[in-house]
């Protein structure tokens, strides 16, 4: 994802702080636990699709509820569970983990208008309806951008290309 501005200190920042506080009130940290796409696990997933959407909000100079959208990217797919995982998954995981996701975060926060679009909307257009915010959108196109590149495994690829670099540059 190398075409996206870098984020300031001050975002990144922000990403940190909202996960740190849902650390201690919620069940965030259990989608270490399951994988996403190739071998990102749900929890980084998630994490990529706050850090893309802010960078895609800074490209196209939308001013956003920055809060609001990384609560929304990481509770997305707050659905707890392995969706490979046929015999304990709920049939048609595509369309249905959005209001599973949904009912789970709103079991743990009071959602704002935002963030409820934003999970209950982010499969568009396997689910019908399309998100009504700006946010909603960024998340929907982020998580596709996030779900493309996790899948092919680009994010591997990536990685083990910088620690070549950094090999042969004797770091």
């Amino acid at each position: 994802m190398t075409l996206l501005l870098p984020l300031s200190i001050r975002k990144v920042r922000n990403i940190a702080a909202v996960l740190v506080g849902m650390y201690a009130t919620s069940r965030i940290l259990e989608n270490k636990n399951y994988i996403q796409h190739g071998t990102t696990s749900t929890y980084t997933h998630c994490r990529n699709v706050a850090y893309v959407s802010l960078q895609l909000a800074q490209k196209f100079h939308w001013k956003v509820d920055e809060h609001s959208l990384i609560r929304g990217a990481l509770l997305h797919d707050y659905y707890l569970y392995d969706w490979h995982d046929r015999q304990n998954r709920p049939r048609l995981h595509g369309f249905r983990h959005p209001a599973l996701a949904l009912a789970n975060a709103e079991k743990t926060y009071a959602l704002t208008p935002v963030e409820i679009d934003i999970i209950k909307h982010h499969m568009f257009p396997l689910t019908f309806f399309p998100p009504r915010t700006k946010e909603g959108f960024l998340i929907t196109l982020s998580d596709k951008l996030c779900s493309l590149y996790e899948t092919l495994k680009l994010n591997e690829h990536h990685a083990a290309k910088c620690r070549s670099c950094d090999f042969k540059s004797g770091n």
